[in-house]
């Protein structure tokens, strides 16, 4: 067999000013935009994952480090069992849980608070391929949620996956506004002010 013939690349000298790319630098988007524009890839970006029976202090740990308010939550084979977000180990529902059980903080489980998968929505990549901005801005608020699951399925097994996540947040940085997580009714307010006024 013949080896290919590689012929090496123009290079050019930086210009005066050039920038450097930085992590979590978002494109600005319009509400016409493809849909496909605000979603994180996760086959360009890892998933952040966590274990069931990990605690609600290594959870927050996790999403922190991370820069992440939601982790997938998974098996001992990588299979998807559920989510858990920073509302749910932040907010009112351990302080909840906490009083019921009769049990300290640290004794609650992500397993505890987590949204198991039976109940978590995915949105089909075919649709979103097909959608624009707007429409994810309509299926979040009608979830009334600050995250979207996107999956695909594999053409050779069968196996669904998850390849993606849509983030209010996220969204909400890309068209420019400032915008504040766990308000979910202010967030969606927020971002339908800029994108119809």
């Amino acid at each position: 067999m013949e080896r290919a013939s590689y012929r090496p690349l123009t290079a050019a000298k930086a210009p005066e000013g050039t920038g450097i790319h930085q992590p979590g630098t978002y494109t600005s988007v319009t509400v016409d935009s493809p849909a496909i524009s605000v979603m994180t890839d996760l086959r360009q970006v890892s998933a952040a994952t966590i274990d069931a029976e990990a605690t609600l202090n290594e959870a927050t740990r996790t999403m922190i480090s991370r820069g992440v308010r939601l982790l997938f939550v998974v098996g001992s084979r990588g299979e998807l069992v559920g989510l858990i977000t920073a509302r749910d180990t932040g907010g009112e529902r351990p302080i909840k849980l906490q009083n019921e059980r009769g049990v300290k903080f640290a004794d609650l489980r992500v397993a505890d608070l987590m949204i198991p998968r039976r109940e978590i929505d995915i949105l089909d990549l075919s649709d979103v391929l097909q959608a624009e901005v707007g429409h994810i801005v309509a299926t979040l608020k009608a979830s009334g949620r600050q995250h979207a699951l996107v999956a695909d399925r594999d053409t050779t097994s069968g196996a669904t996956r998850i390849r993606g996540v849509f983030s209010a947040t996220q969204i909400g940085r890309q068209l420019g506004i400032a915008v504040q997580p766990f308000e979910v009714a202010k967030t969606f307010s927020e971002i339908e002010r800029a994108l119809f006024d």
